[in-house]
């Protein structure tokens, strides 16, 4: 099948802005899982309840950069709650409990978002309109924004991570906490951090994906499949590997739309399995470590 120059790069650039969503959503999870060893599923509903409180702000004030702000600190402090109240009570469990856990909190999360907000989907103006030229193809300018936020996003985690104190005991944690534990560091602190960083990372991508689609209560359900496609692909408990893959994943969806569509689902499921086969702990991720 033969695609247009101008056709390409305008997916290509739709992959990427898909891929600094997916990136946003997931490094959230691959954190959890790093250190804490959970599998967090509720980031599925602070990336809804993210895009909801957005939308709702911009339709008070009009402003939706103070709505996207808003959604972020809301949703922190609701996470800051539910790791308080719930996760500290099975961080010493298998890895089982915290999955159907945070599955039922994502599910209690999605009927609580139903019960405010109703069903019907709601749009969501982009900030930033027009266009930006690139090789001669207009794309639009927010999807340009949403991909250099990601980058930059993913500089500060880096710089946090290998650059700060905190970041290097998180690290380190990632490692093998009961060394960390050992030197004095109350690793729970580290956990209710890097808890609520990922909550506010996963709010932030809601926020932003509302331009670019409809604002729904189950959208955070809706992308749980690609979410998971990411994180198994890049490696759970790698940054950079999740930055690849939501790399790859977002453009195989975007290339697998405009080719065939059946490939944007497809397509990605069948990388994950070659990825599994090749490499059973993703691009990036490292070997199953004891907490």
């Amino acid at each position: 099948m033969e695609i247009d120059i101008k056709l390409a790069i305008s997916a290509f650039v739709l992959g990427l802005g898909m891929s600094g969503v997916y990136f946003l959503l997931t490094v959230g999870l691959s954190l959890c899982y790093g250190l804490m060893r959970v599998i967090s599923l509720d980031q599925f509903f602070y990336y809804a309840l993210g895009a909801h409180i957005t939308y709702t702000l911009i339709n008070i004030t009009g402003n939706f950069w103070l709505g996207l702000l808003t959604g972020v600190i809301a949703v922190l402090f609701i996470a800051y709650s539910i790791e308080k109240l719930i996760y500290r009570q099975i961080y010493k469990k298998p890895i089982m409990f915290s999955m159907i856990l945070s599955f039922g909190v994502n599910l209690a999360g999605v009927g609580i978002i139903k019960y405010i907000w109703g069903l019907a989907p709601k749009p969501v103006k982009a900030p930033i309109g027009g266009t930006i030229p690139i090789l001669g193809t207009d794309v639009p300018g927010y999807r340009v924004f949403v991909i250099l936020l990601a980058i930059l996003i993913y500089l500060g985690v880096w710089y946090f991570l290998n650059k700060t104190i905190v970041g290097t005991a998180v690290r380190a944690g990632i490692d093998d906490a009961e060394k960390v534990e050992a030197l004095g560091i109350n690793v729970y602190k580290l956990f209710t951090l890097t808890f609520i960083l990922a909550a506010s990372l996963s709010a932030l991508a809601g926020g932003l994906h509302a331009p670019m689609i409809m604002v729904v209560p189950d959208m955070g359900l809706s992308i749980t499949s690609f979410a998971f496609m990411v994180v198994i692909i890049g490696g759970l408990g790698s940054i950079k590997g999740t930055l690849i893959s939501s790399f790859i994943v977002g453009q195989i969806v975007s290339f697998g739309s405009l080719i065939w569509a059946p490939l944007a689902n497809i397509a990605p499921f069948i990388l994950m399995l070659i990825v599994l086969l090749i490499k059973p702990t993703g691009l990036y991720g490292s070997k199953y470590l004891r907490r």
